[in-house]
């Protein structure tokens, strides 16, 4: 009989750490979430064990971690705030529970770790040359980690484009091109016309860092894969399926208000961090994920109409328009 497997997150609020703690779960695992206040958030996911701590303390982190198989490390600062105080230490603490506890860490990656050399086609092997300040803090967190798994702890990164989702409110999506709360009247569109973008809808990306666990004994010290998503080769294309799953085709596409941006920037902190992103929407970025595939077999790919229907339903986007034209195509497929 297997020995059931315990999977500590770390940001299980967030929608990566979500999306991830629900996958393991399927799979059997025992999930414990870790959070400053874990009354109030334990209905999210009923089923996983919660306990008190903060990732900022090392004791926390590692009293939670105890007997820990796997650590998945998708806590983040929100709204891009205090990097520079807090990815860091952050992520020294998980590889110190990590190290005593003999478990494995798993990392959802970005893109910010590139800079315009290594565009347009990410590989695991490209070059790390950032040309913002949270992609070198990103690439100084990636270079502790291989570090530590050189000293002997297990990582396993898993770096993806744009997240989105039913459950993740903190992204481009959700915060840039519609409005939570409302039916959708008009996307904003943060790209350039013609300019390929990549977005990886987060049930799948959960999915596939799952099956990726599921191979332990197939897995390196360190190791990093790509996930693909879904690429448009024109990113405005996104925007155009937006609208049609919230079924009004006919909403605008707008541009994003990039110069009312960069001018409130000194007086929002959220613009200043959103701005220093702006060059990732100027330029195609594309991830190869045929390191994944091959590992797998497949990459998990929702199709997109069915992924942003739930993700427009998770935001509470789907007004009177979307519900009548999500009836018509049950209709007619009747």
């Amino acid at each position: 009989m297997a020995l059931t497997r315990t999977a500590l997150i770390l940001g299980a609020t967030g929608g990566a750490g979500y999306e991830i703690a629900r996958a393991l779960r399927a799979r059997g695992w025992q999930i414990r979430a870790m959070h400053r206040r874990p009354d109030a958030v334990s209905s999210l996911m009923p089923e996983a064990d919660w306990v008190e701590g903060d990732a900022m303390k090392a004791g926390d982190v590692l009293m939670a971690a105890t007997n820990a198989d796997l650590i998945v490390h998708a806590v983040n600062p929100p709204g891009y705030r205090n990097w520079g105080k807090l990815v860091l230490p952050m992520i020294d603490n998980t590889i110190a529970a990590a190290r005593v506890n003999g478990a494995r860490i798993v990392l959802p990656g970005t893109v910010y770790n590139y800079g315009p050399d290594a565009f347009p086609l990410l590989r695991e092997t490209s070059a790390q040359n950032p040309v913002t300040r949270k992609g070198a803090i990103r690439v100084e967190l990636e270079a502790r980690l291989r570090r530590a798994a050189e000293a002997g702890v297990s990582v396993l990164i898993v770096r993806a484009g744009d997240f989105f989702g039913p459950n993740t409110g903190n992204s481009w999506l959700a915060q840039g091109m519609v409005k939570p709360g409302q039916p959708v009247r008009a996307v904003t569109h943060p790209g350039k016309p013609g300019i390929g973008h990549a977005w990886a809808y987060l049930p799948d990306f959960a999915e596939t860092v799952a099956r990726l666990v599921d191979k332990e004994a197939d897995l390196a010290a360190f190791e990093t894969f790509h996930f693909e998503g879904h690429w448009f080769e024109d990113g405005r294309d996104m925007a155009e399926q937006v609208r049609r799953a919230a079924g009004n085709e006919a909403a605008p596409i707008k541009h994003f208000p990039w110069r009312i941006l960069h001018l409130a920037k000194p007086f929002v902190p959220l613009f200043r961090e959103m701005a220093e992103m702006q060059y990732l929407w100027q330029v195609p970025v594309r991830l190869d994920n045929r390191k994944l595939v091959s590992a797998l077999g497949s990459e998990p790919h929702t199709p997109i109409h069915v992924a942003l229907k739930a993700t427009l339903e998770g935001l509470d986007c789907l007004g009177p328009e979307a519900r009548h034209h999500q009836i018509k195509e049950v209709s007619a497929a009747a």
